[in-house]
């Protein structure tokens, strides 16, 4: 593993170089959604959570607490629980809580600030649980340490519906990481938003108190702070759209007007209407998630869901079991 240190200057090497690849390409401007979550961004990223017209965390809370004792019963007892995302681990709480004797609890976070006050939280919650933050990007390869427990299941959670924001090759590559991490034996529990009218999807992305657009637009914030950058960040404005094509909900910043912005010494023209397209939220049917996890080596053995069909708790485990 990096150390700490060595871990925020690789990331900020990353954060420049996505910056200036995704702001020089054409005919559309993008940037990974991963840089939303600065510790800034994970904070009002839980405010959004909590918003009336953000569906997706209060449903999959209430299937989570339903359905706990079967969701338990699916992971098995002493196990080491691998959260990808940990963020501040609300749902986490009520899984380890149902759990029978969980050997280790491991969030993983790209926000190593935020990850460490959601972990100390869960700590004073939970003192017979060993719980070993890990600061690290979990779309991308990373190693587990290598001091786990031998001969311990694992299982593998993913809720709130992240895996919408990696398409399909991402998600792909991402679930055949966590099937190699877990092993053989482990096993996944994993938050899927289902498709949906957009009359109650697209106002999840466009909250009325704007809270989803400074989420958005925070990331112009920390491009200026951290990379020198200049944009103007009254020239641009959050935008919430549907895209068929991909069965996604798209956010994006527009530029309000023609203007020019500096990066790392680069510099970026934005015509007036232009857009940066900065994160995917992808809607999937029982079946269509089921056809990716199957690609990735994992079949669907429990799907737990709300009765008006908004969101799905899928329960995972190896095409061999």
């Amino acid at each position: 593993m990096l150390e700490k240190t060595d871990f925020r200057t690789a990331q900020r090497e990353a954060f420049e170089a996505d910056i200036i690849e995704g702001l020089s390409r054409t005919p559309q401007k993008t940037l990974p959604c991963r840089w939303l979550y600065d510790d800034r961004g994970s904070e009002l990223f839980e405010q959004i959570t909590a918003l009336p017209e953000y569906y997706p965390t209060r449903t999959e809370t209430a299937i989570l607490r339903e359905q706990a004792g079967e969701i338990a019963a699916f992971c098995g007892p002493r196990t080491v629980l691998v959260e990808y995302g940990a963020g501040a681990g609300v749902k986490t709480e009520i899984l380890l809580g149902a759990l029978e004797n969980p050997a280790l609890y491991l969030p993983i976070d790209i926000a190593g600030d935020f990850l460490a006050t959601s972990a100390a939280r869960i700590e004073r919650r939970f003192p017979y649980i060993e719980i070993r933050p890990v600061v690290a990007d979990f779309t991308d390869e990373f190693d587990l340490p290598d001091d786990l427990p031998k001969l311990t299941p694992r299982v593998a959670f993913f809720p709130g519906s992240t895996i919408g924001n990696l398409d399909r090759d991402e998600a792909v590559a991402f679930l055949r990481r966590v099937r190699a991490q877990v092993g053989e034996a482990g096993k996944a529990v994993i938050g899927v938003d289902l498709k949906k009218d957009l009359a109650r999807l697209l106002p999840a992305y466009d909250d009325a108190a704007g809270v989803t657009a400074a989420f958005n637009l925070n990331l112009l914030t920390r491009i200026n702070a951290e990379l020198g950058g200049d944009f103007a960040e009254d020239g641009f404005a959050h935008e919430a759209r549907w895209s068929e094509a991909t069965s996604a909900v798209e956010m994006h910043m527009v530029s309000l007007r023609a203007q020019k912005a500096e990066v790392a010494g680069r510099s970026f023209s934005f015509a007036e209407g232009e857009t940066i397209h900065t994160e995917s939220s992808r809607k999937y049917s029982t079946s269509s998630f089921a056809e990716l996890a199957e690609e990735a080596g994992w079949s669907v053995a429990h799907v737990w869901s709300d009765p008006d069909g908004l969101f799905a708790v899928f329960g995972l485990a190896g095409t061999s079991d």
